[in-house]
């Protein structure tokens, strides 16, 4: 914690088996964060602030800290997330002292308004989208959720502060989520890109927002999320359309002496697009000639194929795909390179065949 004065919030949450959901919190959160204590008294630091647990009475005592408001709402809703999870069959009574008030507007919520619109390639459309103190969105994860109408024409209701930190929605029409990459932020213009890829078919919202949204059209974001990438001797990214503007991003934003390089799958030459690479970045396109997405294994294969010389002690692996490479890629990371877990992530963006978020 470097703030002077950190944000704070706590609350006991009484539990038939307080022992047993320490356990389990302790050994979730030790995955994420640097854990510290015994089984009746913790914290966890993570990279936005610190969560304590200590076994209270019949139940357990939470507080966490952070340095700002959007950071200590993440870590309310992470903790009482988790209390509901590991106690199934039981309501937890959760009610937080501190943090953001029940009912008002989540701090790491935005109004946004479409500014305008630019075609990228024939198959990306990229959207500028305006708002006010988005500041908080430049640090601690590239990702937002843009959280869109769910029908043409209804305006949807946003989401407010539920008494236990996690999400409450007033009567309405609730939006369709889905998560995008933020492509360039200027705070002090109040603007982000956000790249959209463009699918056929009007099945996909966030694709038929992407393709029809006009300027004026109004859209909640959420966030930031997804983490930043660790520093490390050689990068390697691969991805395919959906992942790159993430890859772009990570790409431009590399300290000056990084090394690295990017295999991006592309449906054709027409939908390269020019990056602004330094010395020690390579990139290559890898075209479908025509086939369908998701249908391909160039990805995996040229992670296969790679010579020695991107295997450095401490390469760090980067990919986002479709959910069958995904796994072909993180199965050979994981069985046929054994690379270290901390040195890869491995994201399935998108399912074949199937709209809305993975689970992988």
């Amino acid at each position: 914690m470097n703030a002077t004065s950190p944000l704070s919030a706590r609350t006991l949450v009484p539990l038939r088996s307080p022992d047993t959901v320490m356990a389990q919190l302790r050994e979730h959160f030790g995955e994420h964060g640097v854990i510290s204590g015994d089984d009746g008294s913790w914290s966890v630091v993570f990279d936005i602030g610190t969560a304590t647990a200590s076994r209270q009475g019949g139940g357990i005592a939470f507080s966490v800290e952070a340095r700002d408001d959007t950071s200590l709402a993440y870590l309310q809703w992470s903790v009482a997330e988790h209390v509901c999870e590991f106690t199934p069959g039981e309501t937890p009574e959760i009610a937080w002292d501190g943090g953001t008030q029940p009912g008002a507007p989540l701090p790491y919520f935005r109004e946004m308004r479409v500014l305008r619109a630019t075609r990228v390639t024939p198959a990306m459309r990229r959207l500028t989208l305006g708002g006010e103190k988005l500041d908080r969105f430049v640090h601690d994860g590239l990702h937002v959720r843009l959280l869109l109408a769910p029908k043409p024409g209804i305006t949807p209701v946003w989401p407010v502060m539920a008494a236990d930190g996690r999400q409450a929605w007033p009567d309405g029409e609730r939006p369709v989520a889905r998560v995008y990459t933020i492509r360039r932020i200027d705070v002090e213009a109040g603007e982000v890109d956000i790249d959209f890829v463009l699918h056929e078919g009007d099945e996909m919202p966030g694709a038929v927002f992407g393709r029809d949204a006009c300027a004026g059209d109004v859209v909640g974001m959420t966030g930031p999320g997804g983490g930043t990438l660790p520093p490390a001797p050689h990068h390697l990214f691969f991805g395919d359309e959906t992942a790159l503007p993430a890859i772009s991003r990570m790409l431009e934003e590399l300290p000056e002496e990084a090394r690295a390089s990017a295999f991006i799958e592309i449906a054709d030459p027409s939908e390269r697009q020019e990056l602004a690479l330094r010395p020690g970045i390579e990139l290559e396109w890898l075209s479908r000639e025509g086939r369908p997405a998701g249908t391909t294994t160039l990805l995996a294969d040229h992670l296969r194929a790679l010579d020695p010389g991107h295997w450095q002690d401490g390469t760090y692996v980067w990919a986002g795909c479709e959910q069958t490479a995904a796994r072909s890629i993180r199965s050979f990371l994981k069985s046929e390179r054994q690379l270290p877990r901390k040195q890869y992530l491995v994201a399935a963006y998108w399912r074949r065949g199937q709209a809305g978020e993975v689970e992988d």
